[in-house]
């Protein structure tokens, strides 16, 4: 899923794309995408946009009637721009949002239909804000409050929309790795330097990942979007070295989504149990270093 340092370049390509210029249509071709009917989506068509803004993990376009378009690109969800005259194609898009500038359209890999859209008065807004910290734009001492609310595991909480902004799987696997600290740590047994450290780690990783991805993209708009990246550290990982320690990075499965971590320099050499596959090997599941590196040169 794109979260802070995603949105935040898609953002910026399309200020300077979107912004002071006319939406003249909207074609829809997936019925799943347009989640409201009042106001119904024509209310935007020939509305200048007045600006775009992230509301977490959300890109919101504000229109001069004072209407909001909100597009949630939950996990395959992907934008495309075609400047002004450019022929449209090689791809099927669930919408085309045409500008006086160009074409953006809004595809999304797989069959699963989760990318949503809406068109909302602004009394509505507030209902795509989850009331999660903007963690760039705090202080130390919020962050803490924060973690300390609610006992989570350290990876629940930097995930929880509702505590954080922008933050999911992905970045938080980076976070943790740079915080030299256990996915399963539970906030309430968190130091207070290991607050601090956390919070210095999710500001450093947020802010050096933004900065790189906006150089990549440049002048032109982002498609390498993508929640896989080589350089990270741990995250899409499993099963190579640690950047820091060379000791593989290993896995916890869960649903559609995966913790990685690496279990020397983050969890004092425990192999954490992975849910599924733990529960199925029982005795023979490694938890250790020593116990896995030993089972993989048999």
């Amino acid at each position: 899923m794109p979260e802070l340092p995603d949105i935040s370049v898609y953002l910026a390509a399309l200020e300077t794309r979107v912004v002071g210029h006319k939406l003249e249509s909207i074609a829809v071709s997936s019925p799943f995408l347009l989640r409201t009917a009042e106001p119904p989506l024509p209310s935007v068509f020939g509305q200048r946009i007045q600006s775009v803004r992230r509301l977490g993990k959300r890109l919101a376009f504000h229109f001069e009637n004072g209407l909001w378009l909100v597009i949630h690109l939950m996990i395959a969800g992907r934008l495309h721009w075609f400047t002004r005259g450019t022929r449209v194609s090689g791809h099927k898009a669930l919408a085309r949002f045409e500008f006086d500038t160009g074409t953006l359209t809004l595809t999304e890999a797989g069959t699963q239909r989760r990318a949503s859209l809406h068109v909302v008065s602004p009394e509505r807004l507030k209902d795509h804000e989850r009331g999660g910290l903007e963690v760039l734009e705090a202080g130390v001492d919020e962050f803490a409050q924060r973690l300390r609310g609610e006992s989570h595991t350290v990876k629940r909480a930097l995930t929880d929309p509702t505590l954080f902004s922008g933050i999911g799987n992905a970045y938080s696997d980076e976070i943790l790795h740079a915080a030299r600290l256990s996915p399963v740590l539970l906030t309430g047994k968190l130091t207070g330097e290991d607050i601090a450290r956390l919070y210095r780690a999710t500001v450093d990783v947020l802010t050096w990942w933004t900065r790189k991805l906006r150089e990549e993209a440049g002048d032109e708009f982002p498609e390498g979007v993508t929640a896989f990246r080589p350089d990270f550290a741990v995250h899409g990982r499993y099963g190579k070295p640690c950047p820091v320690c060379g000791t593989a990075v290993q896995r916890i499965r869960y649903a559609s989504n995966e913790t990685n971590y690496c279990p020397r320099y983050q969890t004092g050499g425990k192999v954490l149990a992975d849910r599924s596959l733990s529960r199925l090997l029982k005795a023979d599941w490694p938890r250790s270093i020593e116990e896995l590196e030993e089972r993989s040169r048999r």
